[in-house]
């Protein structure tokens, strides 16, 4: 049939002549890639070069005079673990208070401002955002005037007679709130509170409001309705502002040094002692610091994991 369909001068068929034709080569698209070097480039040279660096630092032996070498040196990790596992218990436990206070006082203010704010949504959250333009440190600093003996939260806790009470079984408040572990702790909410309002705001203003209303033609109480509806929706929030406060807490020691005491020392000032004091704690600084990420990674994918939000990653 085809012979005859070519005598007689019929063309071939769509399909049949799709057949005989050579396949194309697809051409690749580079544009994607081009615009993901600029970022691949910053991540390599700022993250994963350091990184790598601190993990070869922490298995060398040496001193800044004689210079360091690659000894894979593993007992690093334990001298540091046991000459500062202190410094590592309290900067969790500062790091995790922190994050407790800032989720108590930031969900809240965020509710507040995504479903009553109304038009002054945008003010108020740039009243939230608009103190993180100062410098952190000039921030901390000004939390050792409100917290001194002469600070207006000091003579208020006084006239309370909350400073220098004693219990009847002998329980004794000081009468500094400075210096303290309290004073601590109000530094790091007050510097990363921002860091959970922020994504906190951003799960409340996706939820529809008529959710509310449909709890409450159910019969549900705003209780209820919150428990139900509201916190389930605002989990992804929950969860990004909890890591976004808990990470940087962890490391933090601007805070432990200007409102602490020789008590209160965390171990990102033990690292800083490591490096910036001692010849030879280039190795142990090191060991330090990759312990810290470890273990935050560990509890961050640990977290992540239990909330149920494995998407967040």
């Amino acid at each position: 049939m085809s012979a005859q369909t070519a005598n007689l001068g019929v063309p071939p068929a769509p399909a049949a002549a799709a057949e005989s034709e050579p396949p194309r080569r697809r051409r690749r698209n580079h544009l994607p890639y081009l615009l993901l070097a600029p970022t691949l480039l910053w991540l390599v040279v700022f993250f994963v070069v350091p990184i790598f660096t601190s993990v070869s630092a922490s298995v060398q032996e040496g001193s800044l005079d004689q210079g360091y070498a690659l000894t894979w040196r593993w007992a690093n990790f334990a001298d540091g673990w046991n000459q500062y596992n202190g410094q590592f218990g309290r900067s969790l436990l500062f790091a995790f208070l922190c994050t407790v206070f800032c989720l108590l006082m930031g969900y809240p203010l965020a509710y507040f401002i995504a479903f009553k704010g109304g038009r002054w949504k945008t003010l108020l959250m740039a009243l939230v955002i608009v103190p993180s333009f100062t410098s952190f440190l000039i921030r901390t600093i000004a939390w050792k005037t409100i917290l001194s003996d002469n600070g207006v939260i000091v003579h208020a806790l006084s006239s309370l007679h909350i400073l220098g009470f004693t219990s009847a079984i002998g329980f004794t408040v000081g009468n500094h709130v400075l210096a303290s572990p309290a004073a601590v702790v109000c530094g790091m909410v007050y510097n990363f509170l921002p860091f959970t309002v922020l994504p906190l705001y951003t799960s409340l203003e996706k939820i529809d409001p008529r959710l509310h209303e449909a709890g409450a033609d159910l019969y549900c109480s705003p209780l209820a309705t919150w428990r139900r509806v509201t916190l389930p929706l605002s989990m992804p929030g929950v969860v990004g502002g909890t890591l976004l406060t808990f990470i940087p807490a962890v490391g933090d020691y601007v805070n432990a040094q200007l409102l602490g005491n020789p008590n209160t020392i965390v171990i990102g000032q033990s690292i800083e002692h490591e490096f910036l004091q001692d010849s030879t704690g280039y190795p142990i600084a090191s060991a330090l610091s990759v312990i810290l990420m470890a273990a935050t990674l560990a509890i961050v994918l640990v977290y992540v994991k239990k909330a149920g939000t494995e998407d967040l990653l």
